[in-house]
């Protein structure tokens, strides 16, 4: 018995290697230019294509089943980086991977820290073939992928020759953390373009603008540029595993934005993208920080101020929180605009007048300043004591009604002192008169 429960054991771990190793089959929009007239590129065109993917070069046994489109390609990625998880959907999942197929063109190029790589001939004949680039995104952005494949002329045998890939698509972090942007590149060691170096680029984007953040020459082993102070890579890394990860020392506001990665070999390039927030919850202070004893009628103002937060969205509001325990919104009382500190944060205020009167704040209670920002939601709060009432309570009717009780009571005994004092009195003096 404990045989065959151990058979039945390994059959099903097998079982389950066998499934996770296995490799999606992508579907994927193969998209091109459409020539117009005079040759000038039109319009482009999307057709739906399917990747089929392996890890090692030997074709499979058996092909898979025909398919309503022309465009079927078989892609050895001895990386397996294609045979990522998030790049498989589930099951009756609305959510799926992103694929994108293009033509691709190789050629040298000019920037400085990547022309070393073309110096020399790399192999003309190698190149005389059907170039593309993929582009790819997992589900849940959990992934981005960017391959750039070889096939043989009119062959639907691709190769994987570059991978760039980086599993940080959407990344947070807090002010003055350290930040990692991750990024990994596959070069195929047995393509003679991978004999001749590599150079890696990191370049930043923001609401359209963009500026260098730091280029690496690898064929030099050298920084050929940093404009970012503090940004570097983990040099060891980059030549013995491909890592070509960003490090940002300290987030600064001015980080939030995009990052691209680029990888160079000679005539290939392949990048990634991916979004850094720096995100920094506010910090409430309520002034005055002790509210005075009011009374009915008088008006008080509360001011909050809400400073060292960065993004620029917030929303400041006010509550009351009653001796009943029932909490209740004050609005959002008088806003003011943004102010930005020396390190880039920002900082907004807002104004609440209480009127005792309109409120009805009973007996008083806490007032509290709520600020909702994509960090988190804070809150600040001071007491409000409310002595006087206009309206007395249950609680001060009864008191009220007992103390009557307790005046009466001693009022007819006070008179009946008198009464019983005077009765004697007269008495004893009509015993005298006879």
């Amino acid at each position: 018995m404990t045989t065959i429960y151990t058979l039945s054991l390994l059959a099903a771990i097998c079982c389950i290697k066998a499934c996770s190793s296995s490799c999606p089959v992508l579907e994927c929009w193969f998209v091109q230019e459409k020539t117009g007239r005079g040759g000038l590129s039109g319009a482009t065109s999307q057709e739906t294509s399917l990747l089929h993917i392996r890890t090692d070069g030997h074709t499979a046994e058996t092909r898979p089943a025909p398919s309503d489109s022309d465009r079927v390609y078989f892609i050895t990625d001895p990386a397996a980086t294609l045979c990522h998880r998030s790049l498989s959907a589930s099951r009756g999942s609305l959510q799926k991977p992103e694929c994108e197929i293009n033509r691709f063109l190789p050629q040298p190029s000019a920037l400085k820290w990547v022309a070393p790589l073309t110096d020399s001939a790399s192999s003309p004949i190698y190149l005389q073939a059907d170039w593309f680039s993929t582009t790819l995104q997992g589900v849940n952005r959990q992934l981005a992928i960017s391959a750039v494949t070889r096939a043989p002329t009119a062959s639907k045998e691709h190769h994987v020759v570059l991978s760039v890939t980086s599993k940080t698509v959407s990344v947070q972090s807090r002010l003055g953390e350290p930040v990692s942007l991750d990024c990994g590149f596959w070069a195929d060691p047995s393509s003679p373009l991978a004999g001749s170096g590599f150079a890696v680029e990191w370049r930043y984007q923001f609401r359209g603008a963009g500026r260098l953040v730091l280029a690496y020459d690898g064929k030099a082993d050298r920084l050929a540029d940093v404009q970012e102070e503090g940004a570097t890579l983990d040099f060891e890394g980059l030549h013995q595993k491909g890592n070509a990860s960003l490090i940002l020392p300290e987030a600064k506001v001015h980080h939030s934005g995009m990052y691209i990665c680029t990888v160079y070999l000679a005539y290939l390039v392949a990048q990634v993208a991916m979004e850094l927030e720096v995100v920094e919850p506010p910090s409430l202070s309520i002034h005055p920080s002790t509210l005075p004893l009011t009374v009915p009628g008088r008006t008080l103002t509360v001011q909050c101020e809400a400073s060292g937060f960065a993004p620029l969205s917030l929303e400041l509001s006010w509550e009351f929180k009653g001796t009943d325990g029932k909490s209740r919104p004050l609005g959002s009382g008088s806003v003011t605009g943004h102010r930005q500190a020396w390190d880039g944060t920002y900082g907004q205020s807002t104004q609440l007048e209480l009127d005792t009167t309109k409120l009805d704040l009973g007996r008083g209670g806490e007032v509290a300043c709520v600020a909702v920002h994509l960090g988190g939601t804070r809150r600040a709060s001071v007491t409000l004591n409310v002595i006087g009432f206009s309206s007395p309570s249950i609680e001060d009717s009864m008191a009220m009604v007992g103390v009557a009780l307790v005046l009466y009571g001693l009022i007819k005994f006070v008179s009946w002192t008198f009464t019983s004092s005077g009765s004697d009195e007269a008495g004893q003096q009509d015993k005298k008169d006879k």
